[in-house]
């Protein structure tokens, strides 16, 4: 059988300590015929010379982005070279796990889903676990996009996961319109949300990604705008697909999201220390 054609996307940013790591843990990947993709946002620190380390890597591209746009103008640029049949976006501090790309691309593959994620370990910036085996909360059995979608806007928080934990058919995610920033702290789980709309949901339950929690990272620059975000994205969310999401999942949704925003905060306050 052929290997699956695999995308793995990069948008960076100022992540010339981890963004080495990173790269090596997509390139040890097996079982697919890989494509990397990296985009440099016009980082200061050093990033770039990081990049040229790989140059000669037939595998991997660079390309630069000019300043401006935020994080959603990066993701959509580096996204938009994207050739293979199945697509994953890694942000510049995290790591895959052994495995994770054949695996996710089989399942795909095998089921017809256009959307499947797996768990994550979410850990502090010297790589010390904070939580093992995160995600998938009440999503861990296959079901169609539409019903994944309405049980993760009902539980007031992305149980898909940051983008390393996802992958998408690249021909969906381009017909949903690419990464859609009109709620830029949800951009990933409002992108999936489009995504799961066409087409079925399959879990990857096993932990195939690393998540590290930094003070540099979009989420946490937008901490204070995060439930009035989740509520917006709610109610969009019934107002574009009511057969979906009811006004009841919108209710339950929103006090969950305010919950979680304010334990977001506790978290990244007495986190913080080791998101540095």
């Amino acid at each position: 059988m052929t290997p699956a054609r695999v995308s793995v996307v990069i948008p960076a940013y100022n992540n010339a300590k981890v963004i080495g790591e990173t790269i090596d843990s997509v390139l040890a990947q097996t079982g697919v015929e890989l494509e990397l993709i990296v985009a440099d946002h016009s980082s200061t620190d050093g990033t770039k010379a990081v990049l040229d380390r790989y140059q000669d890597d037939p595998r991997v591209t660079i390309l630069e982005t000019p300043a401006g746009g935020g994080a959603p103008r990066n993701w959509n640029r580096v996204t938009a070279e994207a050739t293979g049949d199945y697509v994953k976006l890694v942000c510049g501090d995290d790591v895959l796990r052994p495995g994770v790309l054949a695996r996710q691309a089989a399942l795909l593959e095998r089921t017809g889903a256009v959307f499947t994620a797996c768990r994550r370990d979410i850990v502090d910036a010297d790589s010390k676990v904070l939580f093992r085996g995160w995600g998938l909360r009440g999503i861990g059995k296959p079901m169609p996009g539409s019903e994944a979608v309405k049980r993760v806007v009902r539980s007031g928080s992305n149980q898909f996961g940051e983008p390393a934990s996802v992958m998408m058919r690249t021909s969906v995610l381009r017909e949903a319109g690419d990464w859609f920033d009109r709620f830029p702290y949800l951009i990933d789980q409002a992108s999936y949300s489009r995504v799961l709309m066409r087409g079925d949901f399959v879990p990857d339950t096993e932990v195939g990604a690393t998540f590290r929690m930094s003070t540099t990272q979009w989420s946490v620059a937008l901490v204070k705008d995060q439930a009035t975000q989740a509520h917006q994205y709610h109610q969009w969310m019934h107002d574009t697909y009511p057969d979906a999401v009811s006004r009841t999942d919108v209710v339950f949704g929103n006090l969950r999201a305010s919950l979680m925003s304010r334990a977001r905060r506790l978290s990244y306050k007495v986190l913080e220390r080791r998101m540095r």
